[in-house]
């Protein structure tokens, strides 16, 4: 089939939600496409049918819905409802595919893409509240039924998918995700204005973004910067990026204290257009995660000229390759260690920022998009 007269029905709910990982990925995957002549006729659970991609809610509103969401009974029902509104209108999208980019695909009669991105919840558990991993426990393999093809993001994942759900390889396949050409080395001129808003140095912090939950492992960071000298800590505060999420209050007290030292600026959610600057002003990027199934942060941090650190485990150092520093995330002294290597040696600082760019510059979301295409094309012709 031509691309030109390709339709794809897609599921943009995550895009409602302040834009974190599978958001962006959803709205960058779908500009992209795009450009590639691909119709798409979007559904999410609040707006239902339309044929532009829906904008991000304000905070206050995505918190009601997650109250809703955590009444009891609530998911279930939403679920019956949400897939009567979702069958209602297919009829009207005229789809030639439907592809779910968040895991639980709605039932659809015609051929289904479904995007997994880890399988963090069977990993590891304890970081999710106990009713997603219920819900991902009892609706993942259904969706994994109705999928003609499994799309990861990365050879890690596509390992998981078997391991864990016996998908076989050959219904699996793998497309890296891209990095936005708003993320780019920036000098200081250009970066003042979002410093001089969230009250930072230009190149005087080490940066960390992500959720705050304890997947994302920001307490071993924590622990790490307070081992290193005190004038070198000082020099280099933490600045972590990112909205809250579930059980942050583990480390609240010692945030809070660090806070008051001015040893730590926790800048809470950050509007996706000002946060390349916050990027290219760090020194220094660290991400301890645990468990990533891609992890976009260090490759947007490498795009941005940042020397990076990140955690051995997972994707990440799939994604990464030889252009960062890799450490064990739960060791402690070893983060340290490679933190104050990096602060302390100029020449290395250059040396990971040079890799870092070449590296990024390998993962473009219209290449993403292209190979996506091949893959709903692969799934129309089954």
């Amino acid at each position: 089939m031509p691309q030109e007269s390709l339709r794809i029905t897609l599921n943009a709910t995550a895009m409602l939600m302040p834009l974190t990982g599978i958001g962006r990925y959803v709205k960058e995957l779908s500009s992209a496409l795009n450009q590639l002549a691909v119709g798409i006729h979007y559904f999410d659970v609040i707006n239902g049918w339309h044929d532009q991609a829906p904008r991000p809610m304000n905070l206050s509103g995505t918190g009601r819905l997650r109250f809703l969401n955590n009444l009891p009974g609530v998911r279930r029902l939403s679920q019956r409802v949400q897939q009567h509104r979702f069958s209602r209108g297919i009829p009207s999208s005229r789809a030639d595919l439907y592809h779910e980019p968040n895991y639980i695909a709605f039932r659809f009669n015609g051929p289904v893409v479904v995007s997994a991105h880890d399988a963090s919840w069977v990993r590891y558990p304890e970081t999710h509240p106990i009713e997603r991993v219920r819900i991902m426990n009892r609706l993942f393999p259904r969706s994994l039924e109705r999928a003609n093809l499994v799309l990861v993001d990365s050879d890690f994942v596509a390992r998981e998918m078997n391991t864990l759900f016996g998908v076989p390889f050959n219904r699996i396949r793998k497309v890296h995700l891209g990095v936005a050409g708003s993320f780019r080395p920036m000098s200081e001129l250009e970066t003042r204005s979002v410093c001089k808003q969230f009250g930072l140095e230009y190149g005087g912090y080490i940066l960390a973004v992500g959720t705050l939950e304890p997947r994302k492992n920001l307490a071993s960071l924590i622990s790490a910067c307070r081992n290193l000298p005190p004038g070198l800590f000082r020099r280099y505060p933490l600045v972590i990026a990112g909205m809250s999420g579930w059980r942050h209050d583990q480390t609240d007290q010692t945030m809070a204290l660090l806070e008051r030292q001015g040893l730590l600026k926790v800048l809470g959610h950050v509007d996706e257009h000002l946060l390349p600057s916050i990027y290219a002003s760090a020194k220094l990027f660290v991400y301890p995660s645990i468990y990533e199934g891609f992890g976009l942060p260090p490759l947007e941090a490498m795009a941005s000229g940042i020397p990076v650190i990140v955690s051995n485990r997972a994707s990440l150092p799939e994604v990464v390759g030889e252009a960062g520093m890799l450490v064990d995330p739960y060791d402690i002294d070893a983060m340290t260690d490679a933190i104050q290597s990096v602060l302390a040696d100029q020449s290395r600082q250059q040396y990971l920022s040079d890799a870092g760019l070449q590296r990024s510059s390998r993962f473009a979301w219209s290449g993403c998009a292209r190979k996506t295409l091949d893959v709903y094309q692969e799934a129309i012709a089954q």
